[in-house]
């Protein structure tokens, strides 16, 4: 029978960090692409203000409706353009001077100015699809894409429950909470830990297993498989009789300590019963929400292990890592990606046995 712990002896949120919490040896924003933005979240018109990657940003759409993801501050005087900056004729209007930027990050108009200034701010390659719009982070352009995500705008979907968080915590770690065996046991109240296989392929991995567990008194065996686009996107989707999920999962640095995760969940409606639909969603709420909340209390607190001491079923975490690596920049020294693959001597011994 699934056992659930509870996990009330927690540290309050407001109990002193350890300094090395703070402490990574990777650098803290992979190359990838990130989704930044719902669709709906950047109205034509508008000036979104965002803070990714450790700096201030806006976004806005030119006149073809495209969205653009620039740095915030004018290079005329440092002006903030999401903080009073307006969309004029589809570029981004400084409210300080009146400098204007198209989505190119040029810019196109600087008033009482003899000849346009050879000046642009800084930004991202950007994508939009899904729902969602995505940037890339990384030297150069991209050399892959995200996939389109179906069930996006599928009818046989309802629409998503949508919850972000933030953790201070390296977004790495976020994406190996997948592949933590174990810890579907004692947060998620898995029977056993799942038995899963990492295939990965370049830029893109895919994890197969098995979820089962209890709610509401009917027991859940639901197929499992989780694929992962790069180090910012993931998309889980968990099939079985009594209900179908579909998991968008998007982690994104903010800066140095902190990264966010906004998780986007579509529900396959019951094709006999539509009108079940808010009360599973009411389920779904009241029992995956709160795990996240009980995973991010944990984050908020926990220090990254370069070298952790794994028993012999838990080797998800390091063939995510081995994979993930490849996000990183080639100037990142080596024995700091060993250390981010290798296990120490004690995890080969614990669990067989050994002296």
């Amino acid at each position: 029978m699934p056992f659930r712990r509870g996990h009330d002896s927690l540290p309050d949120p407001a109990l002193p960090r350890d300094p090395r919490a703070d402490e990574y040896p990777m650098p803290p924003v992979p190359y990838g692409w990130y989704a930044v933005l719902r669709s709906a979240e950047l109205r034509p018109g508008r000036v979104a203000s965002l803070h990714y990657f450790g700096r201030a940003l806006i976004a806005f759409r030119g006149a073809d409706g495209q969205p653009a993801v620039r740095d915030a501050h004018c290079p005329h005087y440092g002006a903030h353009l999401g903080v009073g900056g307006k969309v004029v004729d589809g570029t981004v209007e400084c409210p300080f001077h009146g400098w204007r930027f198209g989505t190119d990050g040029k810019c196109v108009e600087a008033p009482f100015a003899l000849r346009t200034p050879k000046v642009s701010i800084g930004g991202f390659p950007v994508r939009e699809h899904s729902g969602l719009v995505f940037v890339y982070a990384g030297p150069g352009e991209p050399s892959w894409e995200v996939p389109e995500i179906p069930e996006a705008a599928a009818r046989d979907f309802a629409k998503p429950i949508d919850d972000t968080c933030r953790a201070r915590i390296h977004v790495q770690e976020m994406r190996e909470n997948i592949v933590d065996e174990s810890h579907f046991h004692f947060i998620h109240g898995q029977s056993e830990p799942p038995v899963q296989d990492l295939r990965p392929d370049g830029p893109f991995a895919e994890v197969r297993g098995r979820i089962g567990r209890r709610v509401l008194g009917r027991d859940i065996n639901n197929s499992f498989d989780a694929f992962m686009y790069g180090p910012g996107v993931m998309v889980v989707r968990s099939h079985g009789p009594v209900l179908s999920v579909t998991a968008v999962a998007l982690t994104t640095p903010v800066d140095d300590r902190t990264s966010e995760m906004r998780m986007l969940y579509y529900l396959r409606k019951p094709a006999r019963l539509p009108l079940l639909v808010p009360l599973l969603k009411l389920v779904f709420r009241a029992e995956a929400l709160g795990e996240v909340r009980e995973e991010v209390r944990i984050w908020d607190h926990k220090i990254h292990q370069p070298r952790p001491v794994l028993l012999p079923h838990e080797k998800g975490i390091r063939a995510l890592r081995r994979w993930y690596a490849q996000f990183y920049p080639s100037e990142v020294p080596a024995e700091q990606l060993r250390d981010l693959n290798s296990r120490s001597e004690v995890e080969t011994r614990v669990g067989t046995g050994s002296d």
